[in-house]
């Protein structure tokens, strides 16, 4: 940029008089200059607009927000449209002649359209797959779960119910012959799960839009012929389950646990409509939030079915091969209920469990048996109903010893299949037949709360229950008693619950811990606690009754007690033992590293080298340097060609004394139209100027450092043979220092001796546009003095808040994105730095002279940047239609 200032400025004040040559009047000029600087206001507007995009795409690449693909379209699409304008303002400042940018930015969006695409060609795969056929070298095509279950009839032998998968093919047929993708895609970019009130509406719309469809009758052809097939060894047609088999689901760090939808004892007339709801149940609002906070794009996540024989079951529920809370503890945990293990997954009953030691032959270690009030059944004809356990039958165990031996055998069988801990649901029908449902990869934590000491502080509010996710958290109560309750859910919330519904992991981003009356260790809502890292009390009774509304308190799920208030000591505790939870690399980083690969890599670095070029910009990043560089140079070229400096540049005289400084109004930079060739300062209401100035006044300088003979000889010898350095010859460029200004802007071009420097500045009451940039280069010294000195700038600026970086004998830095006052700070700054770094080079291989300086220069700066901002004049009122015009 310097150099392409010097050239333009050269010529800006050649003293050659075109007007004539031009053909157009005063009025005309100052037309044509207006129309420019307004386009070159917007170009700026747009530029810090696209900066501010790139800065928060960075921001959630590299921080544990969480975001999904509707945060990469959108921010994407934001850096795209803004580049664009900034690409038609500058076309607009120098017409056609930067025309070749669009061909660039064309070929960067369709890069990163690439990049948004999911989904591949499953034209070859089968509508359905029967559960014999279906193992993990399907995994693609039938999902997780049903992949995980076709691995036990293939590998095991263990009993399964017969049935088959409706795979991603035959999801993306119907997503496909009713044109839901793009309404999908629309629904979530324009209404994005910003808050619960939204992720409710947003589901149920398109939960709407997925259940009125209509199911392609190839895919209904092909599910009624795998019924049909199924049914054939059983004798007759029988109710079936569907349950979500998802791509990815079932995974290890990703189970999706209770965020789709089962359907139960569905009779054949109703296969095809309950296979509309399951893959309904994709955008469930717990479903959303999970993808969201795993970083899982939609389009991942291509929903599958399995449709199996119906077990009607006297008891059912999961068994954890290994303590999902402690990685240690190798004893296989068996958590059962009566009736269907719904209502082991669904948090609803209190649940048996029986811990059973490994060995040859497996020995019972323990059992707690607790009151199951309630149980799942199948009805008669179709549909699950919850009743009352009658008498005794409620404090009975669900399943005898015999029977939670032969579960934990075929848990020992199954981790070995999968080669790692496993986590099991199965049933037990009345004739005590064991029936496997699900198998999954069990996430285990790395330590045990049973190995601490139980921590006592006072008096709780709540004792004992169900360790369901270990660790502490605080915030205010909030019952959770119908689904509506949670639109008041608040961000670091504690909720509290009679039931550990699977629904509730809709909130589980904002909750600092749950407690609830029911459920356990192995419910679903525990399992993505757990994956969260969210403390999990179950099991304690009376909590909605006894934990007031809005009340703050402690859970130490540990410790199973609740405290009243914030207990920093336990939560502290807490902190400094709990394991970090892993580097956050989820597939939607993976998406958005790519997208930003064509947006923010900046390789247009030198605008005096020929590559500085249209059709070398690589990334939108590229696009907004070289349109920046190009429109501060057609701004003063425009002054060349119009012989501006008769019109516009009046010289600085400060207190009766002409100095060095020009000026050149852009817009509303002066009180009033100045005549004649001198501005003062007080008819100049520029805010960055006023803040420089105040800067460059404020520590009168003391001259030169002492030279040593070192470091004046180096300069003589570098004047003498450098030929870059033009210093000694006459011209007005190495004798004055430029500014264009308007009332928030202010762009410099300095060279005091050898030393160039610009400062660019927009400065007003929207911080987010704020910015103050500062470039320093050159001197007389040898290349090692000049880059030291550029060094001393650099860390100086740093200790001041500034982003600097230093590039052969560079120095650059920017302030970005703060109030007006934290920016005319910076100004301040900056201009005692362009008064009091002069000619320092010279004296740049003495250390201890270095470090002097740098002491003085720094404690000089506490006291500039303590300085009162001076009163600025009033700028000329603008017509209103006028003053929105250049708002916009």
């Amino acid at each position: 940029m310097f150099g392409t200032i010097k050239r333009a400025i050269a010529g800006l004040f050649s003293g050659k008089d075109t007007d004539a040559a031009q053909g157009l009047t005063e009025e005309q000029i100052q037309t044509e200059f207006k129309k420019r600087y307004h386009h070159f206001k917007l170009l700026l507007t747009a530029n810090k607009k696209a900066l501010e995009i790139m800065s928060e795409m960075e921001e959630a690449l590299n921080g544990r927000r969480a975001f999904g693909m509707a945060f990469i379209r959108a921010h994407s699409t934001a850096a795209s449209v803004n580049v664009y304008k900034i690409v038609e303002h500058l076309n607009a400042i120098a017409p056609g002649k930067y025309a070749a940018l669009y061909n660039s930015i064309k070929d960067i969006q369709r890069r990163i359209g690439e990049c948004w695409h999911h989904g591949g060609d499953d034209e070859a795969s089968a509508l359905v797959v029967p559960l014999g056929q279906a193992g993990r070298d399907l995994a693609d095509q039938v999902g997780g779960k049903m992949a995980g279950l076709g691995e036990i009839v293939r590998r095991t032998g263990l009993p399964v119910p017969p049935g088959f998968a409706v795979t991603a093919r035959a999801y993306r047929r119907l997503m496909e012959e009713n044109d839901l993708k793009d309404e999908i895609n629309r629904l979530l970019q324009t209404a994005g799960p910003d808050d619960q009130r939204n992720l409710l509406i947003l589901s149920s719309q398109i939960r709407n839009r997925i259940t009125d469809a209509d199911v392609p009758a190839d895919v209904a052809e092909a599910i009624q012929a795998a019924y049909k097939a199924m049914c054939a060894p059983l004798g007759g047609p029988v109710p079936v389950s569907l349950r979500s088999s998802a791509l990815g689901e079932d995974e290890a760090g990703q189970t999706f646990a209770g965020q789709f939808s089962s359907k139960l004892n569905v009779a054949p007339d109703d296969i095809l409509q309950s296979y509309k709801e399951v893959l309904a149940s994709k955008y469930s609002p717990q479903a959303m939030t999970y993808r969201l906070n795993k970083g899982i794009p939609d389009e991942d996540v291509a929903m599958c079915v399995g449709v199996m024989a119906m077990v009607e079951a006297a008891a059912g529920g999961v068994i954890y091969s290994r303590n999902p809370l402690d990685i240690r503890d190798d004893a296989i945990r068996i958590h059962s209920a009566l009736g269907l293990p719904k209502s082991v997954v669904d948090g609803s009953v209190a649940t048996d469990e029986f811990v059973v030691r490994r060995g040859e032959p497996p020995v019972l270690a323990e059992r707690h048996i607790r009151q199951k009030d309630q149980v799942f059944v199948c009805l008669p004809g179709e549909g699950v109903c919850r009743t009352e356990t009658a008498g005794d039958r409620a404090g009975a165990p669900s399943i005898t010893d015999g029977q939670a031996l032969s579960l934990a055998r075929a848990a020992v069988k199954l981790e070995a299949m999968y080669g790692a801990p496993v986590d099991v649901e199965w049933a037990v029908d009345a004739a005590g037949d064991i029936t496997f449902l699900q198998c999954r990869e069990l996430v285990q934590l790395p330590g045990g709360a049973a190995d601490r000491p139980r921590r006592v502080h006072g008096e709780p509010l709540l004792a004992d229950g169900v360790t369901a996710s270990p660790g502490v958290g605080c915030g205010p109560v909030c019952v959770v008693r119908r689904e509506a309750d949670l639109l008041r859910f608040p961000r670091g919330g504690v909720l509290v619950a009679g039931e550990a519904m699977p629904r509730y992991a809709s909130v589980i981003d904002r909750a600092a811990a749950i407690v609830t009356e029911k459920g356990g260790a192995a419910g679903h809502l525990a399992n993505v606690a757990r994956e969260f890292r969210v403390p999990a009390l179950m099991a304690v009774p009376g909590a909605t009754a006894l934990l007031a509304q809005d009340a703050e308190v402690t859970v130490d799920a540990d410790g199973r007690a609740v405290y009243p208030g914030r207990l920093q000591e336990l939560l502290d505790a807490w902190e400094a033992e709990r394991q970090p939870a892993p580097e956050r690399q989820t597939p939607m980083h993976a998406i958005l590293r790519r997208v930003m690969d064509q947006i923010t890599p900046l390789h247009l670095i030198d605008p005096n080298v020929p590559e500085f070029a249209p059709e070398n910009c690589r990334t939108l990043h590229d696009i907004t340097r070289f349109c920046h560089e190009k429109s501060v140079t057609e701004m003063f070229t425009f002054g060349q060609e119009f012989h501006f400096s008769k019109r516009a540049a009046k010289q600085l005289k400060y207190k009766g004394t002409a100095m060095k400084w020009w000026f050149i109004n852009l817009d509303d930079g002066f009180t009033h139209d100045v005549p004649g060739q001198y501005v003062k300062l007080e008819e100049i209401c520029s805010i960055p100027v006023g803040a420089l100035w105040d800067g460059i006044i404020a520590i009168p300088w003391q001259g030169p450092p002492p030279m040593d003979g070192r470091g004046f000889m180096s300069i003589i010898a570098q004047a003498s043979t450098n030929p870059h350095l033009e210093a000694a010859a006459h011209s007005s460029f190495a004798e004055r220092n430029y500014f264009m200004v308007s009332h928030n802007y202010l762009c410099l071009s300095s060279r005091f001796g050898f030393h160039f420097c610009t400062v660019e500045a927009l400065v007003g009451d929207r911080p987010q546009e704020n910015y103050v940039s500062f470039q320093f280069k050159g001197g007389a010294a040898e290349f090692s003095r000049r880059r030291r000195r550029a060094e001393f700038v650099a860390e100086i600026l740093e200790i001041r808040g500034f982003t600097v970086e230093v590039s052969e004998d560079a120095s650059f830095a920017r302030i970005s994105a703060g109030p007006q006052e934290e920016m005319l700070t910076a100004l301040k700054v900056i201009g005692y730095m362009l008064m009091h770094t002069r000619q320092l080079d010279m004296i740049m291989h003495n250390e201890a002279m270095v470090q002097s300086y740098k002491r003085k220069i720094l404690d000089d700066l506490v006291t500039v940047a303590g300085l009162p901002g001076r009163e600025m004049p009033a700028c000329p009122a603008k017509p209103a239609e006028e003053a929105m015009e250049t708002a916009i």
